[in-house]
């Protein structure tokens, strides 16, 4: 269903990505605490595939900065894409303009008894409402402004509000459409999975409904909308949520305390680690591409409920980031490598175009890098806190030859 169109080696492990939501440009979060941005090639006026000659042969690096002094845990752009927040291990959650990496505003994550407690999640839910989750399973709620004038970003020192959806740190988080009342268009209520429970939380009321327990890890969740009700399978809208067990369960919108169906992506029982919603005009129907905890990415036809393709990320490492771009190409991120893949063609002209494909792909190593004022220092620190090895998502498996497999390109100047 997808094809690889260019492999990009990282320095570093990846721990977080984020896909802006009007441009081709990726963000990546490293264990190093380095930041970088890329532009992806622009999209081709005609559906043939990625060639020098249609303009999709390279990949800029807009700038690269060492962000946090431990590793980068979560980015996430701002709605309109203007604005790239980051949260690492050292505690500080930073706001950058995307266009130029310069930090604008600063804050400090909430300690928790008056100890560390990392941030695992962020989440621009509008223009005003930024949302943070740690691992102690507080979801912090920060109000925040980017002046339309100055172009000055402002972030609120303590939150407005906490709330504590799950007993465990929160595993993703998915914002529910505006309903037609709605004068903002903004969501203003949201899904999350912590533990073996899903959670409702609402903007003004808090926390609305917490699920049975599941008695089963849920790991990553995804908006569906508009299904079409089949002989024996409810329609409407749905929350797919991956769990641990190679299972995803299917739950109505607005029936939150127990699962309306399930779907067996994987009878190893694999991790669903992460969840992304494939766009409209590819492929039939409503379908989720589905990121393994084994490297593998599925595609999930929903309604019919069955697995209708299987590419491989990696053979090692676990899928970290997937998602989307605005042109519909698909790019998926997890150990040292991002990749960028796009639907198939067919087989005659896959074949005619392979050589091209493999030559035509290549990275614009540079641009100077606008690091923070805090954190000039380039080396690692040998204070850098590990990462948790109880979460499968953030397992990396030693051993592994970092070529990044076939596919891998080699660029010029990359660290």
């Amino acid at each position: 269903m997808f094809d690889t169109i260019c492999t990009l080696p990282l320095p570093s492990d990846l721990f977080a990505q984020a896909i802006h939501p009007t441009a081709p440009i990726l963000a990546v979060g490293l264990a190093s605490g380095h930041v970088q941005t890329y532009r992806l090639p622009p999209i081709p006026s005609s559906a043939t595939h990625s060639t020098p000659e249609n303009g999709c042969g390279t990949i800029d690096t807009s700038w690269r900065t060492k962000r946090h002094k431990g590793s980068c845990r979560s980015l996430a752009f701002s709605a309109d894409g203007a604005v790239l927040f980051s949260a690492g291990t050292d505690g500080i959650v930073k706001a950058a303009r995307t266009e130029t990496g310069r930090v604008e505003a600063k804050i400090g994550v909430p300690m928790l008894r008056a100890q560390p407690d990392a941030p695992c999640l962020l989440h621009a839910l509008s223009p005003q409402t930024l949302l943070l989750a740690t691992d102690s399973g507080a979801l912090h709620l920060y109000d925040w402004r980017m002046d339309s004038t100055s172009g000055d970003v402002a972030v609120g020192a303590k939150p407005q509000a906490t709330h504590r959806p799950h007993d465990d740190y929160v595993s993703s988080l998915t914002p529910l459409p505006p309903t037609a009342a709605s004068t903002s268009g903004f969501a203003k209520q949201w899904v999350t999975t912590g533990g073996t429970t899903l959670a409702v939380t609402d903007l003004r009321r808090g926390v609305l409904v917490r699920s049975e327990d599941q008695e089963e890890e849920l790991l990553s969740s995804v908006f569906v909308g508009g299904l079409v009700s089949k002989r024996g399978r409810s329609g409407g809208d749905k929350v797919l949520v991956g769990g641990g067990s190679g299972v995803l369960t299917l739950w109505d919108k607005g029936a939150w305390d127990d699962q309306d169906g399930r779907i067996i992506v994987d009878s190893g029982k694999e991790s669903l680690d992460v969840l992304a919603l494939v766009p409209d005009g590819i492929g039939e129907g409503s379908c989720v591409a589905v990121g393994m905890g084994d490297g593998r990415v599925k595609i999930v036809r929903v309604g019919a409920n069955t697995v209708v393709s299987e590419m491989r990320h990696d053979e090692v490492e676990g899928v970290v980031g997937l998602a989307f771009e605005v042109g519909g190409r698909m790019v998926s991120g997890g150990g040292q490598v991002v990749k960028v893949w796009q639907e198939s063609v067919d087989v005659e002209e896959d074949e005619e175009d392979e050589d091209q494909e493999v030559d035509g792909v290549g990275m614009k190593r540079d641009v100077g890098s606008d690091s923070d004022e805090d954190s000039e220092e380039e080396e690692e620190s040998s204070e850098e806190e590990p990462e948790r090895k109880r979460r499968k998502k953030r397992q990396w498996a030693n051993g592994k030859d970092r070529s990044g497999g076939k596919d891998l390109m080699q660029f010029k100047g990359i660290d």
